[in-house]
């Protein structure tokens, strides 16, 4: 056979390119994580008789079959026909594998069907997610965890949901032993007091994670009958910006969460770069190029949050900038000056100016591109200007005062 091969049409059908001539490997497709045992024997059997006799385990839940012969796609291919249809998964064409592979499969910790702190089942709610979103070959990572713990690591993804629950509280089932309170302290946020006897929650501070559910031992608190959910946006790894994703809705329920990622969608195939490689552009590097207002305007279309829901209409991402400096070491003053300066028109850019123009009078602006400039100085100059550690200091109350008080926005970074 000759190796000459079409390598975009073997990576949509979910094969790999692999480093030994005349072989791939198999990227099998598993929504949620979740596989019965027949499709597990039928991988087995294909990795016996097609590959080497090894499986690897991908991060994203996933399997690879390597050691596969470029001759025998359409052998596998049937052969996966079994597991595809055990796992439900949207196909084109049967017999032919998997028709997409740039949507990334959709990750999901055990949730409630395992776990004592998911506040969801995970598993279905990936399964319905994957039902919407593929087959699709835009590039998209999207992650399910149950609670707070985010053991699937969501903010790594580009939409992360993570479960939430509103405690329920039955003071004629408590004791008062105050479980609950130490519990909500250690593990998580200390949103618990006791007063006369019984627990107040502080709602505000409250991060429906449910831990006071999980250790009363009276069953005084109980998950609420609604699932929330907080959806976190556009984390990533890679060469030039990894980053950890920002929360943009808490207490959100199913149906906003389908709509929005649903809009992003929409919004890639608007904005993806024509001349991108493979067809291929993150949808963080998209957001970057065309600012996080237009993102929003396209993810919020035809989206009435529920009334509890809180939405974060200004997002900031930090993370590493490879593409501006690789140093990992305190960097001389000249770099750190090139570095200050990088940073201060990428966000200036970024924010378009115009929302700080939204201030009545030009002080107003002045200090918030002030205060602006001074956290990035503070962020590459710790340990070398103590002082600037008091002028943020300054600046941030002043901020508060100014701003927030004459309902002006404020420099989120």
């Amino acid at each position: 056979m000759s190796a000459d091969i079409n390598v975009k049409s073997l990576k949509k059908n979910a094969f790999r390119v692999s480093k030994h001539r005349g072989e791939t490997a198999s990227r099998v497709r598993i929504p949620g994580g979740l596989i019965n045992a027949k499709s597990m024997v039928r991988i087995t059997e294909i990795a016996e008789k097609y590959g080497n006799g090894s499986i690897f385990i991908t991060n994203r839940q996933g399997v690879e079959i390597p050691g596969i012969s470029l001759e025998d796609i359409d052998a596998v291919n049937k052969e996966l026909q079994l597991c595809i249809d055990e796992a439900h998964i949207n196909q084109e064409e049967r017999d032919k594998g998997f028709p997409a592979s740039g949507t990334r499969n959709v990750v999901a910790c055990p949730g409630a069907r395992l776990c004592p702190f998911g506040c969801y089942d995970t598993t279905a709610f990936a399964q319905k997610m994957e039902d919407q979103i593929f087959p699709n070959n835009r590039h998209f990572k999207i992650a399910f965890t149950g609670c707070s713990n985010d053991c699937a690591k969501v903010r790594m993804d580009d939409f992360g949901i993570m479960g939430m629950t509103e405690p329920q509280y039955d003071p004629d089932r408590c004791i008062g032993c105050q479980q609950c309170v130490d519990y909500c302290k250690i593990r998580s946020v200390g949103a618990l007091k006791m007063v006369g006897g019984k627990v107040v929650r502080d709602t505000d501070k409250c991060i429906g994670c449910g831990v006071c559910v999980t250790y009363c031992p009276t069953r005084a608190w109980t998950r609420s009958k609604e699932h929330y959910f907080r959806v976190t946006l556009l984390g990533r790894t890679g060469k030039k910006n990894p980053r950890l994703a920002e929360d943009f809705m808490k207490w959100a329920d199913e149906e906003t969460v389908m709509k929005i990622v649903k809009n992003a969608y929409a919004f890639v195939e608007e904005y993806i770069d024509p001349n991108a490689l493979e067809s291929k552009e993150h949808v963080g590097y998209i957001v970057d190029r065309t600012g996080f207002d237009e993102f929003y305007k396209w993810i919020m279309k035809d989206v009435t949050p529920n009334e509890k829901c809180e939405v974060n209409n200004r997002l900031y991402w930090g993370g590493k900038h490879y593409d501006v400096s690789n140093n990992i070491k305190p960097v001389g003053v000249n770099d750190t000056i090139m570095i200050i300066f990088a940073e201060f028109f990428r966000i200036i850019r970024r924010i378009k100016l115009r929302w700080l123009c939204q201030s009545c009078n030009i002080f107003t602006v002045f200090t918030n591109v002030l205060f602006l400039f001074l956290n990035i100085l503070y962020r590459h100059l710790t340990g070398k200007l103590f002082f600037l550690m008091f002028f943020l200091l300054c600046f941030s109350i002043f901020n508060y005062i100014f701003v927030r008080k004459f309902a002006l926005l404020p420099v989120n970074l």
